[in-house]
């Protein structure tokens, strides 16, 4: 079935929106194994659950969206959004040190 340019806007704005929703998640499994220490049995067995919920929700999203039939935009989509939600942290991540930083030296010269 051909979509209409609109459609598959919205289709690949949707895309890139399950990226970004997919690295937030796995952003928070990494924090959650950083407080919670695991061994590496418990690590992969998370990862094998994690991206196996990850591609029920990824394949719900393309049958919803596409009827079924995989479209290069929406996988395009999907990396676009997992790379700008990992740039996002990594810059917020270098602002927040040099805040840091930046403190440290206030306050040690105060």
């Amino acid at each position: 079935m051909i979509l209409g340019i609109g459609r598959e806007t919205c289709v690949f704005l949707y895309a890139v929106l399950s990226g970004v929703t997919v690295m937030a998640a796995y952003g928070i499994l990494r924090c959650f194994r950083k407080i919670i220490r695991h061994g590496h049995r418990l690590t992969g067995f998370e990862d094998f659950v994690f991206w196996i919920g990850v591609s029920i929700y990824i394949f719900r999203g393309i049958y919803e969206t596409t009827y079924g039939t995989i479209r290069w935009f929406f996988v395009l989509g999907a990396l676009l959004g997992a790379g700008m939600c990992r740039g996002l942290v990594r810059a917020v991540g270098k602002i927040s040190v040099k805040v840091k930083k930046n403190l440290e030296k206030y306050y040690k010269n105060r």
